[in-house]
């Protein structure tokens, strides 16, 4: 993909549906009573990674494109998929199918593509093995292929180490099935997105402080449910907006929860003009039109209980950096290095090669941004968050930015550059 230089955007945009919500409605769904009605469900790569899954465990799903009827059969309604279940670039269907599958009455072989033979699973196979699931690394590296025989589960009470909304929502996942509560203590609130659907689907689920409780004995059954746009592929447009001189930018229908809506309170921490219109909840979840106008940008700080809310945001975020005036630091991150690449490296290596002052550290990165940068050869990586992340760098760069393997921003955001090119023109 080749990017340049623009003089401003200008435009409308429905962004695609959440990510992480499009998730959850196909799982919850599959495993409640009757039929679930999804409207604006993501068709990126990922997300159809989810349908082929359950489609394989005998789950009946219309895919309509907009619209996606699932068939749900009940807790004990999956069957022994016939072979290997590939969740492909998906951490999120591998980590919260793995608390479903660890209370069937069969056994089942998960994995994914090289990505995701790479990330780490020993953070849902210890709380799931608590619950005295059979979950055994095929590779003995703590990484997919995951052989998960399923069996009867117990309720515990878990404080994880991360906050993690992937290990958070596979505990929760297994509760539902599980002999007794089951408790979910984060070290920071992570976004509650299983929480709330769990709830809308009938689940008996309460949360307290950084604590999410789960009693069994409630089936869930199926609902409407009504997907917000995503804000974290709303972001990258967010800061294009905010970024290229002369662009104002309006995006319809995105959600704004607080676990997610991180970014809203960076940027505005960083100067930006950014306007929330037409507020209103859909399935339990908040959402807002977004006006985004460029601005005069300063550095900030990023840390602490922030980051969860923000974690897929934090590479656009600290490009953004680069054209704001004064420093950006970015700490308590680690969790960018167990990505679908390093971010961490990925970005400082991309941005230092466009000309940009920026250290990295253990956590995450110090920028000073005001430099200008110049068009260049950026490795994506195969990671689509890195991909977007340039192709706005781009818009504000000298010269040409050149992506390789930018195919990749299908697995989140199928038309990001032709939205992109849109508001350009």
């Amino acid at each position: 993909m080749i990017i340049r230089k623009s003089k401003g955007l200008h435009g409308q945009v429905q962004v695609p549906g959440d990510k992480s919500i499009s998730h959850r409605s196909v799982m919850f769904g599959s495993i409640a009573k009757g039929k679930t009605e999804i409207h604006h469900y993501l068709q990126g790569a990922d997300c159809l990674s989810t349908i082929s899954c359950f489609r394989s465990m005998g789950i009946d799903i219309d895919n309509q494109g907009d619209i996606v009827v699932v068939h749900g059969k009940g807790l004990r309604g999956l069957k022994r998929p016939e072979g290997v279940l590939d969740c492909g670039n998906s951490g999120t269907t591998t980590r919260l199918i793995s608390g479903i599958l660890a209370a069937q009455n069969f056994d089942v072989v998960l994995t994914g593509d090289e990505s995701i033979q790479k990330r780490p699973m020993k953070r849902i196979m210890e709380p799931l093995t608590l619950m005295g699931a059979h979950i055994h690394s095929l590779k003995d590296n703590g990484c997919a292929p995951l052989e998960i025989t399923g069996g009867p589960l117990r309720g515990i009470t878990y404080t994880s180490k991360v906050a993690s909304a992937q290990v958070k929502s596979a505990i929760l996942l297994a509760g539902l099935y599980a002999e007794g509560a089951t408790k979910v203590t984060e070290p920071y609130l992570s976004r509650n997105h299983s929480e709330i659907m769990l709830k809308y689907f009938g689940a008996d689920v309460s949360s307290e402080g950084t604590t999410a409780i789960l009693h069994p004995g409630r089936e869930p059954e199926g609902r409407l449910v009504s997907v917000p746009g995503d804000i974290s592929s709303a972001a990258y447009l967010i800061c294009a907006g905010l970024m290229v001189p002369n662009s104002e930018i309006l995006l319809h229908h995105v959600g704004i929860n607080p676990t997610r809506a991180g970014i809203l309170k960076v940027c505005r921490a960083m100067g930006a003009d950014i306007t929330l219109m037409n507020e209103q909840s859909d399935s339990g979840e908040p959402t807002a039109d977004i006006l985004v106008r460029s601005s005069l940008l300063h550095g900030t700080v990023m840390e602490g209980a922030l980051i969860p809310t923000l974690i897929d945001e934090l590479p656009m975020l600290a490009a953004m950096a680069c054209f704001a005036e004064g420093e950006t630091i970015i700490r308590d991150a680690a969790e960018l290095k167990v990505k679908e690449s390093n971010r961490i490296q990925v970005m400082v290596r991309n941005l230092a090669a466009m000309g940009a002052d920026v250290t990295e550290t253990e956590d995450g990165m110090i920028i000073r941004g005001g430099r200008p940068l110049h068009g260049a050869v950026i490795h994506s990586c195969l990671d689509h968050r890195i991909a977007m992340t340039f192709a706005v760098a781009g818009l504000c760069a000298e010269g040409e930015t050149k992506i390789t393997g930018g195919e990749c921003v299908k697995i989140s955001y199928p038309g990001f550059y032709e939205d992109l090119m849109r508001l350009a023109k």
